[in-house]
């Protein structure tokens, strides 16, 4: 449902890319993910690390939780309201992380520096790569769209 309480008009109402696209498929709405990945939680945290304009994130953290991305929690201090991420959002870690990955390939100039996604100990994430039920890598080569009709 959306903020309205209505379904979502789907783009493509089979297609699970589609129907992802349409509820988090936005600039903005990713990187509210992103930052709420790396500890954001509040209003002023997450328009300090992206600049966006206060309507728009107002929209965007309703939306959010509103497709049970986001939930907000009472702070600490009982005078805010906080942002958490639901499981639901917390499943787009792998996403966030190939995104990332992508564009560390392919959106920076060879030298250019960047910022650089480490574990718990300070490596470097291996790159993610999905691989068949044997191990074997798949690729958009290897693998098809089944449709139910």
């Amino acid at each position: 449902m959306d903020a309205g309480g209505q379904r979502p008009a789907w783009t493509d109402p089979s297609c699970p890319v589609a129907r992802t696209v349409d509820l988090v498929g936005d600039r903005w709405s990713l990187l509210i993910v992103r930052d709420a990945m790396d500890g954001a939680r509040s209003f002023t945290d997450f328009q300090q690390r992206t600049g966006i304009a206060r309507n728009i994130l107002t929209d965007r953290l309703r939306r959010l939780a509103a497709h049970g991305l986001l939930t907000q929690v009472d702070a600490p201090s009982g005078r805010r309201r906080l942002y958490a991420l639901t499981e639901a959002g917390k499943d787009l870690f792998p996403v966030i992380v190939t995104l990332r990955q992508w564009g560390e390939r392919h959106a920076f100039e060879a030298g250019e520096t960047h910022s650089v996604l480490v574990d718990g100990d300070g490596a470097r994430v291996p790159d993610l790569l999905p691989v068949a039920a044997n191990g074997s890598p798949l690729t958009s080569d290897t693998t098809s769209v089944r449709r139910h009709t």
